[in-house]
């Protein structure tokens, strides 16, 4: 089993992330709508001021999960991941389509200010966790990178 295309079959299915950020208040968890590129780097939107953004401009170091599993008599499925974030600048409207399409909305004008005052985030993982029951029972498989 190829597990890196396990973990493109999870990002596929799923669209919400748990992002774990810990600032001088402590440790916190934001759910996000995402998208991904090819290179499992993880896209979301958030407004500036939210405490998690504020928290990747101070330090980028960020982990979150993502779990397919929604019903309790499946076998668990899911990834737990550790990397870096940082405020992306511009539009991308590649990730925009994307992510319109996985909230099932319209496909973005390119004219159009698709953010608002909101702004692009990205996550680079540095380690990927895959949780997949069905294949490996309670053993993990780590990504290699």
């Amino acid at each position: 089993m190829n597990l890196k295309q396990r973990v493109f079959e999870i990002l596929n299915r799923t669209h919400l992330m748990s992002l774990g950020i810990c600032d001088e208040k402590g440790v916190w968890v934001a759910d996000v709508i995402f998208v991904f590129d090819d290179e499992l780097n993880v896209y979301w939107i958030s407004y500036p001021d939210t405490r998690h953004s504020k928290s990747i401009r101070g330090k980028s170091v960020v982990a979150g999960s993502i779990t397919a599993t929604n019903n309790n008599k499946e076998p668990g499925l899911g990834i737990q991941f550790e990397g870096t974030a940082e405020k992306v600048d511009g539009e991308l409207y590649e990730m925009a389509v994307k992510y319109n399409e996985k909230r099932g909305r319209d496909v973005p004008v390119k004219s159009k200010d698709f953010l608002g005052e909101r702004s692009w985030y990205v996550l680079h993982p540095t380690k990927i966790r895959l949780i997949d029951e069905e294949n490996f029972g309670f053993n993990t498989q780590d990504i290699e990178l």
